[in-house]
């Protein structure tokens, strides 16, 4: 398992700024829910995905997993 340092290592060398905004608001405690399909996830890299969903976790966000049915309504 990735540590939290290296995932943003990783994300900051794939210059992925949307995803660093939303750990800098998790951080901040502006973040509580996150909704994520769960067929798609929040990057394509299955590995660095779940790595990412446990920093969310782990800074207290509550992940919610949508059906893709659910996002096109």
């Amino acid at each position: 398992m990735m540590t939290k340092e290296e995932v943003l290592d990783e994300i900051k060398k794939r210059k992925m700024d949307d995803i660093i905004e939303l750990i800098e608001d998790a951080e901040a405690g502006q973040l509580e829910e996150l909704e994520i399909v769960e067929s798609i996830g929040l990057l394509y890299d299955r590995d660095l995905n779940h790595a990412l969903i446990q920093v969310f976790k782990d800074l207290g966000v509550e992940i919610v997993y949508v059906s893709d049915d659910e996002e096109s309504e």
